[in-house]
């Protein structure tokens, strides 16, 4: 009977009439909702429901922070368009006295080289822009079935000649079945505040976020698949465009009826990310990943253009020696997309 009621809550959520705007740059130190690693972008920006090995899930989940993560690092680099670079590297340790393990890291913005100008349009000179967060977290076995774990991050970003800092939380639980085939994650993330403004003591919020995820790993398939829902505190992610009038009532006519269910099951899946992964091999050294995200779909998506694969993304990662090697791909448009990379080793194979 709970789970019907929550169900019923959640649904009820996110077809609120309670409407927004579009979301997509209304926060600050939106770097923070970038995928981490390859294995990530290729599962379309969500993996906070799946517990193994990967001290890069640290970062989306930290509840996820095991102990098979310990001595671990990793880097990873995601190279966007325009020469604009992502990238994160992590380290895990596990301390056997209180059973809890620990991840630090670093998180990296880089938007490139700009050309400073005068009023006249004159170059007058050059100017960067970045901004980096350094992330704490643990996590701890509370009951037999459940993890959970927190991270902490300090913000800076430097853009131009402006400057703001910035503290943030994420706050996951992790839950296993019996069978260990289904897992349930569950994450509040960017829980904080901007502590130094860019100018003028305007204080913006930073990209929070709740969002709830399942994986299921099949009983006679080598392959695992995936559910996330995300931005569960905002019932509407779709953009208020002044310029398109809709429907205020199904009962208008028949065409706008249909446009008024057509409106809701699209925002409805704009909080969804499906995902899988397959898991080849007897010690499954060599994976095949894809996901596909509604929203980015929608959002990326150019009604005057051809059809892309904006929404989609693809990856794999293998085992060569002490090394796990990923790469992922997320399409944004016809223009292209971006190419994630990723390298992890253990410290004590060494």
């Amino acid at each position: 009977m709970k789970q019907l009621q929550l169900s019923f809550l959640l649904i009820g959520c996110l077809c609120s009439s309670n409407l927004f705007a579009q979301i997509g740059g209304a926060e600050i130190f939106e770097f923070l909702v970038l995928p981490g690693s390859a294995r990530v972008s290729a599962l379309a920006g969500s993996a906070i429901a799946v517990l193994d090995d990967d001290i890069n899930l640290s970062l989306e989940n930290p509840a996820l922070i095991n102990s098979t993560m310990h001595k671990q690092v990793a880097f990873n680099h995601s190279f966007h368009l325009a020469g604009i670079d992502h990238g994160y590297a992590a380290f895990g340790y596990h301390h056997d006295a209180s059973e809890i393990s620990f991840n630090g890291g670093i998180q990296y913005m880089s938007y490139g080289d700009f050309v400073q100008a005068d009023i006249f349009g004159n170059a007058t000179g050059a100017f960067k822009a970045n901004e980096f967060a350094i992330n704490i977290g643990a996590s701890k076995q509370v009951y037999e079935r459940l993890r959970a774990g927190a991270n902490l991050k300090f913000i800076t970003s430097q853009l131009e000649s402006y400057n703001s800092l910035g503290l943030a939380a994420d706050l996951g639980l992790h839950y296993q079945d019996t069978s260990g085939r289904t897992n349930i994650g569950l994450v509040i993330k960017n829980i904080g505040t901007q502590l130094t403004t860019y100018r003028d003591d305007n204080r913006e919020e930073l990209p929070f976020d709740i969002q709830l995820g399942i994986t299921k790993r099949l009983k006679h398939l080598p392959f695992r698949i995936g559910l996330t829902v995300h931005n569960l505190h905002r019932s509407n992610l779709i953009y208020d465009d002044p310029n398109v009038v809709e429907p205020t009532s199904i009962f208008d006519t028949e065409e706008a009826s249909e446009n008024v269910v057509g409106v809701f099951v699209d925002n409805l899946f704009r909080h969804t990310i499906f995902n899988g992964e397959f898991l080849l091999g007897k010690k499954e050294n060599f994976n095949i990943r894809f996901g596909y995200n509604h929203f980015r779909r929608r959002e990326l998506t150019v009604s005057t253009a051809s059809r892309s694969l904006a929404g989609f993304s693809m990856g794999f990662g293998f085992i060569v020696k002490r090394f796990k090697i990923s790469y992922g791909h997320q399409f944004y448009a016809i223009a292209g997309g971006n190419n994630h990379l990723s390298v992890t080793t253990k410290l004590g194979r060494w």
